[in-house]
């Protein structure tokens, strides 16, 4: 007898709608295949789901199973299947004997015993679920307050395969999984982490607020002690709360991962990512057989913090060119190219010299910064220096800006960005026709900026950075024109231009 079951497969973070048929004899030899390019953690479900059947208390007598995973080209990864598949033999089998199953899309790993464990991507399941008008879906229990996210369908969550055979079965009914609360709220809570923490370093958090008002990547630059990556852990406390729509695109990567914490159904902070100097191009920017996320795509909409920028592979950099660019990264493989989101902020550190120290031989700062490629700086909006802290800053009573104001005026130009845009969007991220008409330079700007082009070798980049910077630098102001002092102090942040 012949059964089919949907369910889905992930490719990336984007779900594809899988089709499982399952076909019984209890004729011939007994043997299970199963096709459809399957990955091992699918070719091993079969035993686990054949006792997962008998020890839930099932007749199981079927000797001839051919399963089919549709479609055939994409590969199969991950026990998400085993329920699906479980439903599908004893549909094939009579164990199951009604229709119902085909309302539902179909997710869960089964234990021997027959429970239901947690699965990756729940929340995209839901939502190709909702796109294909199925009337809802079978998660396990782990999974329902996720997939609960998604308006307009039923989320049924079973913690056994008993109790999800029963379902289909009418003989028992769930109620669909319904919020105690709302799924997201914006979260009011001040981070723990306060600017006012570091001694001294204003020029830096102004540049900092500039940068998180406008999303612009930043590189600070001092020798050891002085503060960078204190400064840099306390970034995103100032930042907006995630919007329901980016929520929604950030949930979705860490929902794919297996990394969104238990209890949540929606992130409502932006991630922020920190990886290691010794970090791999996979686990930077994302790939492998079945292509995944990286860190890139783990920090979208939020933050991606490279400490000892310098250390870094020069060629794991250099491929942060196209989603510093684009906003997103792609990966080719041989059965096609998969698209991962990575609109991220880049927050970089680094030592003057190989030996952390500031020197008077330029050659030694040159020798060390040639391990970062100049197109790859280009990128970069905001370079700042962080020089040592007096011990007169150091030891005052003083403690400097905190994050409650640097984040005041934030949100101030955020909300100046939202209308101009009307959307999320940033001035960072401005195309070019939006470039030219919110970033128009007076006669006097436009002196300034040739002046500045002319001593510093501004490359065309370089100078469309310097108008975006100077454009937030506007908008911290409340000023609907960019004016001269603006353009100045922009053009002050492309410290690397001026040969450091």
């Amino acid at each position: 007898m012949l059964a089919r079951i949907h369910s889905f497969v992930l490719v990336g973070i984007d779900p594809i709608l899988c089709e499982i048929e399952c076909d019984v004899t209890k004729q011939g030899m007994s043997k299970t295949t199963i096709v459809g390019l399957p990955q091992a953690a699918v070719k091993e479900s079969t035993e686990r789901v054949r006792r997962s059947i008998i020890n839930s208390g099932f007749q199981f007598a079927a000797h001839g199973i051919l399963i089919n995973l549709a479609p055939a080209d994409i590969k199969k990864e991950g026990p998400a299947l085993d329920l699906p598949i479980a439903i599908g033999l004893l549909r094939a089998t009579a164990g199951l004997t009604t229709e119902r199953h085909k309302d539902y899309m179909i997710a869960g790993e089964l234990a021997l015993d027959g429970r239901v464990r947690k699965i990756k991507g729940a929340l995209s399941m839901a939502m190709l679920a909702k796109d294909r008008g199925f009337r809802g879906v079978i998660v396990p229990q782990d999974n329902a307050r996720e997939a609960a996210v998604v308006d307009g369908i039923e989320v049924i969550a079973v913690s056994n395969l008993t109790q999800c055979v029963t379902f289909l079965n009418e003989l028992m009914e769930i109620e669909p999984y319904e919020f105690d609360g709302q799924p997201f709220a914006q979260s009011h809570i001040d981070s723990p982490l306060d600017f006012a923490d570091v001694r001294g370093q204003e020029a830096v958090k102004r540049a900092l607020t500039i940068a998180a008002a406008g999303a612009h990547n930043v590189l600070m630059i001092g020798p050891p002690g002085t503060g960078k990556t204190m400064l840099a852990l306390r970034l995103a406390g100032i930042l907006p709360p995630l919007t329901r729509s980016e929520s929604l695109e950030t949930t979705r990567i860490y929902s794919a991962m297996g990394l969104l914490p238990d209890n949540i159904s929606l992130m409502d902070t932006r991630p922020v990512r920190t990886p290691h100097h010794s970090a791999t191009a996979q686990a930077l920017i994302g790939g492998g057989t079945i292509p995944k996320p990286g860190e890139v795509s783990l920090a979208h909409h939020g933050i991606l913090f490279l400490d000892e920028l310098p250390e870094f592979q020069r060629y794991v950099l250099e491929m942060l060119r196209q989603p510093l660019e684009a906003g997103e990264v792609t990966i080719a493989r041989v059965h096609g190219s998969v698209k991962l989101p990575a609109n991220f902020m880049l927050v970089a550190a680094m030592n003057p010299t190989q030996s952390g120290y500031a020197s008077d031989d330029p050659r030694a700062r040159q020798k060390y910064l040639s391990k970062l490629s100049g197109p790859l700086l280009d990128r970069i909006d905001i370079h700042i220096e962080v020089p040592a802290v007096p011990y007169r800053e150091l030891t005052g009573k003083n403690k400097g800006t905190d994050s409650t104001s640097m984040r005041s005026q934030v949100t101030d130009a955020r909300a100046v960005q939202a209308r101009r845009f009307a959307d999320s969007s940033t001035n960072a991220r401005m195309a070019t026709k939006q470039l030219q008409k919110h970033c128009e330079l007076s006669e006097n700007c436009l002196l300034l900026m040739k002046q500045a082009m002319d001593e510093l070798g501004l490359s065309a980049r370089a100078y469309d950075k310097v108008r975006r910077v100077a454009r937030t630098i506007a908008d911290l102001e409340r000023s609907d024109a960019i004016q001269e002092h603006h353009i100045a102090e922009a053009v002050q942040y492309r410290l690397l231009d001026r040969r450091f």
